[in-house]
């Protein structure tokens, strides 16, 4: 049994990454009965609403876990009272926190540090990444066995999805990560039929991972119904149990649950 960190990446806001993590998260643990730990990284706390979390303090998120005096206490609230499901809750202080971690020798590999020294027992963690490329991200990215790039179907979405690619590669060989973490592949999001663009690029993305030798799985579909159950602090698969886009997750938890059984 193989113990795997996903990193959701991104460098633009809105692009379906707290959506991604909190639907695969009840995904792998109801349907593939795994356990899953959510760490959330963004300082806008996306989770808490996701998650149907009450905020919580410093001492009791991600920040308190990336101090220097952290003793393998992993601060740890569980979702939608699935015992399978917990989340490690983030907090605006994790901006301060990060300027600090820029002058630490090791302030890259935090994350990758406490995870290695105080394991969290659950087979997945899955990883929710802040919007700019800085040092919080680089931190997802060396702790990750394999990281995900959801898309948002827009013109400069071909161009960020490569911007993206680049800074990985980059990234890895500066933190001198080997191996690097595996591209699970991209997952465009906010995906509209009835759109004429979104149905264009859709048709060109397959294309840019064939060339970077990744997968593009399953459009995520848009539905006002993500909004609704995430005012609830619920997944989909919860608020609409027979919602056809519970459907769009299942072959990525689908592969994730292949790489954890080895």
């Amino acid at each position: 049994m193989n113990q795997i960190i996903l990193s959701i990446i991104a460098n633009a806001g809105g692009v379906g990454k707290s959506t991604l993590a909190t639907h695969l998260a009840y995904d792998l643990a109801v349907r593939k009965k795994h356990s899953v730990a959510l760490i959330d990284l963004d300082p806008q706390r996306s989770l808490d609403v996701f998650c149907g979390l009450e905020p919580a303090e410093p001492a009791q998120s991600i920040t308190s876990v990336l101090s220097q005096d952290f003793k393998g206490e992993w601060p740890l609230a569980t979702a939608w009272k699935i015992d399978k499901v917990s989340v490690c809750q983030g907090h605006q202080a994790i901006e301060q926190t990060a300027r600090t971690l820029v002058i630490h020798p090791r302030g890259h590999y935090s994350l990758s540090d406490r995870l290695k020294k105080y394991p969290l027992p659950h087979e997945v963690v899955i990883v929710d990444c802040p919007a700019t490329l800085g040092l919080l991200i680089s931190n997802a990215l060396a702790a990750a066995t394999h990281i995900i790039i959801p898309l948002q179907l827009e013109p400069k979405a071909v161009q960020g999805a490569a911007d993206v690619i680049q800074w990985y590669i980059n990234q890895s060989l500066d933190l001198g990560l080997d191996p690097r973490p595996d591209l699970l592949g991209f997952v465009p999001s906010a995906y509209e039929a009835g759109t004429a663009m979104h149905r264009q690029l859709l048709e060109q993305l397959p294309v840019l991972a064939e060339q970077l030798n990744t997968k593009m799985y399953p459009h995520i579909r848009n539905s006002k119904e993500f909004v609704n159950a995430s005012g609830q602090g619920l997944p989909l698969q919860i608020f609409r149990p027979g919602h056809k886009a519970n459907d769009d997750f299942h072959e990525i938890s689908n592969d994730l649950s292949r790489l954890i059984n080895g």
